[in-house]
């Protein structure tokens, strides 16, 4: 793949003619561009020029980059230790941390494990369920992303080339997701019947009572930041609960305040079995954390372990990051611009033809980019340009989906920062003629 160059300069070509050398070939970038700074809502390039980040790392900088609390407790944790094995031994940082998270998780959710990332954590889970249950099935949606170790791909199926050539997969049955611009029954949303929930009403009949555990994203990300119907969600719970499967609540992308809300499935009045956390939970520190009930997370030392989950560098930027965003009400922040956001983003659907949708809740949003209205096709290679045009002029997005373009920035973003990603956007469009 031939990737355009962001605004080259000297420094960024020399990083890459170096990386180039290195490193193989399969990241998913969609243009090429070195990033080393950032503050903020705002990132710089090797030569100096500035960004307005839309994408906040996959929705990692959640507390905006360099955020100063975090920066202050990592820079004093390093001056006493990095790592001690929290597997092995005993600190009080990961317990201050848990203690804090134990603060805002739903009541009886109250038991922890830490690991390195989302993936993990969906890993944790997967296994908690499997060792709790003591049985091998478990279920998982269409378009859905858990992510890419083993156990978590045996679940992810938003894109094929995620999963091509590494067959066999664990035990895992999918069902459809309600994704309600696309909806497979070709019904409309008000009138329909919620075909989505007979078809796992169905699937699990049909598994004989051998399903551990339903894992489920509240709002899917890689498959294109697709926001369910709450009755399709309390569907799924209702359905759990019934046929006594846990329901494994994935807020890797979607929480930690994202929609507002600490989990995003919370915006369902839904209440998961197993949480999974990842991304943002870190500002930015390698770190996640898998949460249930000391009922469910019942098995046994040495049922599973890792090295670095606990790890004290990451603990002490999670802890100072956690009590910033309580302190600052971020949340509420979350829900305030985030109206305004989807707000200015209807403003340009209602002027181009070639956005579908808008959709998402709190900062969490994304639009569908299709070639005509009335068949909905995808605009795959539209959706692309875009992106990258809107990075020349300093705007930083992500896709996902087929041909979704996500808006997932820092919590901290302003009414500004809005609305200067509107007119670079709306630039965009304009001059490629959508």
């Amino acid at each position: 793949m031939n990737l355009e160059y962001i605004n080259p300069g000297k420094k960024t070509k020399e990083i890459v003619k170096r990386e180039d050398q290195l490193f193989s070939k399969v990241a998913t970038r969609s243009y090429i561009l070195s990033l080393e700074n950032g503050k903020g809502p705002f990132l710089w390039d090797a030569d100096g020029k500035k960004y307005l980040d839309f994408g906040a790392g996959v929705a990692v900088a959640s507390s905006g980059h360099r955020n100063p609390w975090v920066s202050k407790a990592v820079k004093k944790q390093s001056n006493k230790i990095f790592h001690i094995g929290y597997a092995d031994f005993h600190s009080s940082l990961p317990v201050e941390f848990a203690e804090e998270l134990n603060t805002v998780t739903p009541k009886g959710l109250n038991t922890f494990f830490y690991s390195n990332s989302g993936t993990e954590a969906v890993e944790a889970a997967y296994k908690c369920a499997r060792w709790h249950t003591k049985k091998r099935w478990v279920i998982a949606f269409e378009n859905c992303f858990h992510g890419r170790t083993m156990g978590s791909l045996s679940m992810t199926n938003s894109k094929p080339v995620q999963r091509e050539r590494y067959n066999p997969f664990l035990s895992v049955k999918h069902a459809k997701f309600a994704y309600c611009y696309r909806c497979p029954w070709k019904q409309e949303y008000g009138k329909c019947d919620f075909s989505c929930v007979s078809h796992l009403d169905k699937l699990i009949l049909g598994m004989n009572k051998k399903t551990a555990a339903l894992f489920m994203e509240p709002i899917q990300g890689e498959g294109g930041y697709i926001v369910p119907p709450r009755e399709f969600v309390k569907g799924v719970r209702k359905l759990c609960t019934k046929y006594d499967i846990l329901y494994c609540d994935d807020e890797v992308q979607a929480g930690y305040f994202r929609t507002g809300k600490f989990l995003a499935v919370s915006n369902f009045d839904v209440k998961p079995d197993i949480i999974s956390m990842g991304k943002g939970i870190g500002h930015g520190l390698p770190i996640g954390v898998t949460i249930s009930s000391k009922k469910v997370m019942d098995w046994v030392s040495g049922a599973h372990s890792n090295t670095f989950g606990g790890n004290l560098i990451a603990c002490a930027g999670a802890l100072a990051g956690l009590k910033y965003m309580k302190k600052y009400n971020v949340g509420e922040n979350v829900v305030n611009i985030g109206f305004y956001f989807k707000t200015r983003l209807l403003e340009l659907y209602e002027k181009y033809e070639i956005i579908g949708d808008v959709r998402g809740i709190g900062l969490m949003i994304g639009i569908e980019l299709v070639k005509n209205r009335k068949t909905k096709e995808p605009a795959i290679l539209e959706r692309n340009k875009i992106v990258v045009e809107s990075a020349k002029r300093g705007l930083i997005l992500l896709p996902a989906g087929k041909s979704v373009i996500r808006f997932c920035p820092p919590l901290i973003i302003n009414k500004n920062h809005v609305d200067t990603a509107i007119t670079l956007l709306g630039d965009v469009l304009r001059c490629l003629n959508y």
